[in-house]
């Protein structure tokens, strides 16, 4: 069983990633985003970016910097299948899974301004916003020396595997398949 677990900035291509596993090899889905918005939608919270990280980072700090992270490890285990854990966003999240064997962290990466062209393209709850605010939103994300909030470069910086995702999707899935000959 391998898990792969998956950082990067916004609107990275995170999620293109994950369909490609789901539908070329298999894999069984875990997501942060999805764990949270269940959290937020019970505490009839408006569901937006700034719930999630004050959603995740009361979670952390109430329980410990990997506590989100390995809920959705408790359920990709029993699952049995090769998981993807999606939105690793702290470092103690990626300790936690590096104490699992056949554990690999791949960080994504793109330019900014394609980035956020394609957060306004797939128009989800939370991307509803402003180049400006965008920005402001990756740089409140990008480093913190509180291990209960979100530092990306720091996960960044763990990877196993970093893809570059400026160009088209079958070069995004070329750097994908060549991580997976790697781990198998």
């Amino acid at each position: 069983m391998k898990i792969i677990g998956i950082t990067g900035t916004l609107g990275a291509g995170k999620g293109t990633i994950v369909d490609y596993l789901i539908s070329h090899h298999g894999f069984k889905h875990f997501s942060v985003r999805g764990f949270l918005t269940e959290i937020i939608n019970s505490k009839g919270l408006e569901l937006n970016r700034d719930s999630m990280v004050a959603v995740a980072n009361e979670l952390r700090a109430e329980h410990s910097p990997s506590y989100i992270v390995e809920q959705l490890l408790d359920q990709a285990l029993v699952s049995g299948s090769d998981c993807i854990i999606e939105s690793i966003r702290t470092t103690g999240e990626v300790h936690a899974l590096r104490k699992r064997d056949k554990f690999y962290l791949l960080a994504v990466d793109a330019d900014p301004k394609l980035r956020y062209d394609r957060v306004v393209e797939r128009a989800s709850a939370t991307d509803n916003i402003n180049y400006e605010t965008f920005i402001a939103n990756e740089q409140r994300e990008m480093t913190s020396i509180d291990p209960n909030k979100q530092n990306l470069a720091a996960c960044q910086a763990l990877a196993d595997f970093k893809l570059d995702n400026n160009h088209s999707f079958n070069e995004l899935y070329t750097q994908v398949e060549d991580v997976l000959s790697k781990v198998k």
